[in-house]
């Protein structure tokens, strides 16, 4: 990248953060307030690629690198850091977690550049004086991708299973622990969450292991179910009655026509 290229967003980003000229909400924010706007930003990305609507994704990545920029801003003003200091951590990062391509080592294979990743990763939060293979997980991760990372950072040091087996029967261990709690003559609302979490974990863990990221698996089925569900409003729409008139019996029958009106186009 250029800098003449860069060089404009970063002019219109201190523009914005102009003490005397500059916009009120840009200067009232701080590294903490602008998080939510980010992790938006990603999401909408990451939803414009799903509906692979690909000619809108140069806006969105734009909207995403006002972000990184916003952070840059941020850290001149307190000394702390730059543009051009972010540029070079992350190019330092990546010549040296590819020595396959900028070092000596020798042609390798998508297995083992991804070993050789993690062994480097490993050895950098070493040097950081982490003390716990889970350490430096981040915390505003959405729960399931932080559940997937921690089920690899302890998959590392052999706290995992081998085998399918066991991890399925672990979720049908977490269903029945589900299922006493709300069971019990005083359910308490807190155990069954807490039952839930273990199960939700469960869950996670053999999309792990089957290589399904998780986050992805369920976006797909909230798109999916979101889908058919508007088919069944549309059905039901055509009936003459509101969705509220129909029985439950007739709603699955109009569900169930959607899922076969799917599989026929």
């Amino acid at each position: 990248m250029k800098n003449s290229e860069i060089q404009p967003l970063l002019d219109v980003m201190a523009r914005l953060r102009d003490p005397q000229s500059g916009c009120p909400w840009d200067l009232a924010q701080s590294f903490s307030t602008i998080v939510p706007f980010t992790l938006e930003e990603a999401y909408e990305v990451a939803d414009t690629i799903e509906r692979m609507a690909l000619d809108e994704l140069p806006d969105e990545l734009g909207d995403l690198l006002f972000q990184v920029v916003f952070y840059c801003q941020l850290g001149k003003e307190q000394g702390l850091f730059d543009f051009g200091d972010v540029v070079e951590k992350i190019c330092n990062k990546l010549t040296s977690r590819h020595p396959h391509v900028f070092g000596s080592l020798k042609e390798a294979s998508a297995e083992q550049v991804k070993q050789n990743w993690e062994t480097i990763k490993a050895k950098e939060r070493k040097d950081k004086s982490l003390h716990s293979v889970l350490d430096n997980i981040p915390l505003a991760l959405p729960a399931l991708t932080r559940s997937v990372k921690i089920q690899q950072r302890v998959a590392r040091v052999g706290f995992d299973w081998d085998d399918l087996g066991p991890v399925v029967d672990k979720i049908h261990e977490e269903i029945g622990e589900v299922l006493h709690e709300v069971r019990l003559d005083k359910p308490i609302q807190e155990k069954i969450q807490d039952e839930m979490g273990d199960l939700l974990f469960a869950v996670t863990n053999l999309a792990r292991h089957l290589g399904i990221e998780p986050e992805q698996a369920l976006r797909q089925a909230n798109a999916k179910f979101e889908r058919r569900f508007r088919g069944v409003e549309t059905l039901a729409s055509k009936s003459g009655k509101s969705m509220q008139e129909h029985s439950l019996i007739e709603l699955d029958g109009y569900w169930d026509q959607v899922k076969r009106n799917e599989v026929h186009k």
